[in-house]
C-alpha cells in the first residue's frame, strides 16, 4: 500500500456528474490489480476518505470513474488537470481470472463499469474472450464505450471482445434490465464477473444458469479506514464475519449472503 500526492493529468466530465480522472501514480499503477480500489481524502470537510475502484492502468498511470454521491465526490469533482489528490492504495483484494478460463462474461450495473474496465483490459490482453453486458436507466446514463471519451482502449479488437447495452426504457439496445441479458451470453463461458447494485445481485443469485459458473462480485458498501482497521464495512458471509475493504470487495457469488 502506497500513499501519495498524485498530480491530475486529465480531468473530463464524461456524463452528467460522472467524471474519468487520470492521475500519474506509478507506485499504484504497479501493484494494482483488478477489483482493487485507492482511497481519496476528499477535503476538510470529510473526515472519512472516499474508496474508488482503480478503472484501468496504463503504464505509470492510473484512471478513476465516479459519480457524484454526496458531499466527498460534489468536493472532488471539482478538481481539474493540473491539481493534486492526496491517495492511497491499491487496497483490497480483487478479481481472480482462473488460468484455464478463455471465455469471460462480465456483467455491470450502471457504475459498476468501474472496476470492470480494470478486468476486461487484463483479460483481453491475456488473449481471453470478453463480453460486457452494460446496463442503466436510459442511454442518457450509458458510459461511453466509443471514441472519443470511450470506457475501453483501442486494443480491443471485435474477435476477442464485444459490449452489449442493456437499458431499462429502452432508449438504446436491449430493453430490460442487464440480467435479462445473461442466460443469452452463458454459452461457453467459464467464468462470470459482475459489479453494480444489491438488487442486481439478488437477482443473479437466483438465476439457475448461474448456479455451475463460477461468479465474482463486487460490493460497493460504505468504508471508513480501507485497510480493515475501523470494522465498518463488515458483513456476515457463509464463512463468518469479512471485512469488505481487506477480504473484498470482490467475493465469490456463493459466498455472501444476499
Amino acid at each position: 500500500m502506497k500513499q501519495l500526492k498524485a498530480p491530475i493529468l486529465s480531468a473530463l466530465e464524461v456524463m452528467p456528474e460522472t467524471y474519468l480522472f487520470r492521475l500519474e501514480a506509478p507506485e499504484i499503477a504497479a501493484e494494482a490489480r483488478p477489483g482493487q480500489f485507492v482511497m481519496v481524502r476528499c477535503g476538510k470537510e470529510t473526515i472519512l476518505p472516499r474508496p474508488l475502484s482503480i478503472h484501468s492502468v496504463d503504464g505509470r498511470q492510473i484512471a478513476l470513474l465516479f459519480s457524484v454521491m454526496g458531499k466527498g465526490t460534489a468536493w472532488l469533482s471539482q478538481f481539474k488537470k493540473g491539481d493534486t489528490l492526496d491517495i492511497f492504495g491499491p487496497l483490497g483484494n480483487g478479481y481472480t481470472i482462473a488460468p484455464r478460463s478463455k471465455n469471460l462474461l462480465l456483467v455491470a450495473g450502471g457504475m459498476g463499469i468501474a472496476p470492470l474496465r480494470f478486468l476486461a483490459e487484463v483479460a483481453a490482453g491475456e488473449g481471453k474472450k470478453v463480453t460486457v453486458i452494460l446496463g442503466a436507466r436510459s442511454c442518457d446514463c450509458l458510459l461511453p464505450v466509443t471514441p472519443p471519451q470511450s470506457l475501453f482502449n483501442r486494443g480491443m479488437m471485435p474477435a476477442s471482445f464485444q459490449c452489449i447495452n442493456a437499458t431499462e426504457d429502452g432508449s438504446e439496445g436491449f430493453k430490460g434490465l442487464a440480467t435479462q441479458l445473461i442466460p443469452h451470453y452463458l454459452e461457453h463461458i467459464d467464468q462470470v464477473f459482475a459489479c453494480g447494485p444489491m438488487a442486481m445481485y439478488r437477482t443473479m443469485s437466483q438465476m439457475p444458469v448461474l448456479k455451475k459458473v463460477p461468479t465474482q462480485l463486487s460490493l460497493e458498501i460504505m468504508m471508513g479506514c480501507g485497510m480493515g482497521v475501523c470494522y465498518g464495512c463488515t458483513i456476515r458471509t457463509k464463512k463468518g464475519l469479512k471485512q469488505v475493504c481487506k477480504d473484498g470487495p470482490v467475493f465469490g457469488m456463493g459466498d455472501v449472503q444476499l
